[in-house]
């Protein structure tokens, strides 16, 4: 008998270690003391900044490594640049499905038909300061946040683009110097290794945050916020599903994927990113799981987080839906010609939100400002629900980008589909 046939079988995670599983029974907790004791809202919200803000502190060295590493060990920049133009054109094809979905949907749900809202009555605090911070958002602006004002600049301000752009130059420059940039290259790599390992001590907790995010999002902005402007909620949810099965289920069909074990694969990334609304909380942990799954570093490398910089699938449903229905609430007849207009300036703002600090509720805000028919003060009127509709479209942005790695890498030939396949068909395998 041989060697293999007697090798015994991999070893399955108890039931109890499952992340997904802790972090959907503590979402549920969340949920039923947000219920119970809304007024313990703000109490429960520390625990789920200190869980976002434990990963943010990793995310940007984390990004600066695995682009260096990655590009440096292909070297080739050639095909750095031919992976680079194929995800840009496919982020501006996948995204620009999203916004005409969504424009389709909302113009016949019709959410905010019939509410009559004068915009006038939002004056507070909340909707001045949006108003101020759109003000400062145009390609100018997105130029200048590109590039950090310093090199240490970059890792400071938590955004994507100034990393990816600090570390597409250094790793360009260690490719220019050949062999002599080896043991830096290696070095790199070994702290990397260090990197992803605080993030494995990071997720331990991963449960408490989310447990925290959501009883603060369901005690402050519940009941009352749901009701409200339910039928907002209910048809923004549905236009998130049906964007899956009808965009990204056909892409993942074409490239070999199933998109149902993929989303079992990712669930507990996808389970974190609902309660905590935040992406870059699994970013260093998508990297990871996406290697496993057979991806190779180069092309992870590159795509993910270029993804998290221009591939918003689920930001362009919220753009294009929340737009239409304040345009209905305040009784906006918006055109088809105004509404092919609005669909040009998303666009261009939705590639702007990684570059600005609070993203979607102030981009929508400089979308709606660029338009000139949509009062820029009726964003008051989805400020309660935000944070819900966050709930969805920030796990699209993740499922999108996700997928986008993997067919990057197939297409570039750098997909090992036999560990594709064993990793989705057992998910739950202990490495």
């Amino acid at each position: 008998m041989t060697a293999d046939a007697t090798a015994a079988p991999a070893r399955r995670k108890p039931l109890y270690r499952d992340l997904s599983l802790q972090v959907l029974v503590a979402m549920l907790l969340g949920v039923a003391v947000g219920f119970a004791w809304p007024e313990s809202a703000d109490a429960m919200k520390p625990l789920g900044d200190l869980f976002i803000k434990l990963v943010r502190m990793l995310v940007a060295p984390i990004v600066f490594c695995t682009v260096v590493h990655g590009i440096a060990s292909v070297g080739h920049a050639r095909r750095v640049g031919r992976v680079a133009i194929k995800s840009l054109i496919y982020f501006e094809i996948v995204t620009t499905a999203a916004l005409v979905l969504a424009l389709l949907f909302v113009n016949v749900w019709a959410p905010g038909a019939g509410m009559h809202v004068n915009p006038a009555m939002f004056t507070d605090k909340s909707v001045a300061s949006v108003e101020d911070t759109a003000k400062q958002v145009g390609f100018g602006q997105f130029l200048l946040d590109i590039v950090p004002s310093s090199a240490v600049g970059a890792f400071v301000g938590g955004d994507v683009l100034p990393v990816l752009f600090l570390s597409l130059l250094f790793a360009f420059a260690l490719l220019a110097l050949g062999p002599k940039g080896k043991p830096l290259v290696e070095g790199i790599q070994t702290v990397s290794h260090v990197l992803f390992k605080m993030i494995g001590f990071v997720m331990v907790v991963a449960p408490v945050g989310a447990f925290g995010a959501i009883a603060f999002t369901v005690g402050k902005y519940g009941p009352s916020s749901l009701i409200s402007l339910g039928k907002l909620v209910v048809e923004f949810y549905v236009v998130c599903a049906v964007f899956v099965v009808l965009v990204l289920w056909p892409i993942a069909k074409w490239n070999g994927v199933s998109l149902i074990r993929l989303i079992r694969y990712i669930g507990a990334e996808l389970l974190i990113v609902m309660g905590t609304s935040s992406g870059e909380s699994v970013f260093p942990r998508l990297n990871a799981r996406l290697r496993a799954l057979g991806c190779d570093e180069s092309v992870v490398a590159l795509v993910l987080p270029a993804g998290y910089a221009f591939n918003h699938d689920g930001t362009c449903l919220y753009f294009a839906t929340v737009s239409v229905f304040l345009a209905q609430a305040v009784g906006v007849d918006l055109t088809v010609a105004q509404q092919l207009g609005l669909l040009a300036i998303m666009l261009f703002t939705s590639k702007g939100g990684a570059g600005v600090a609070g993203s979607a509720i102030v981009v929508l805000a400089s979308t709606l400002s660029a338009t000139g028919t949509i009062p820029v003060a009726s964003i008051g009127l989805i400020l309660g629900v935000h944070r819900l509709l966050s709930s969805a479209f920030v796990p699209v942005n993740v499922l999108g980008n996700a997928l986008a790695t993997i067919v990057m890498a197939r297409w570039e030939r750098a997909l090992d589909m036999k560990a594709l396949h064993s990793e989705l068909h057992d998910s739950r395998r202990s490495p």
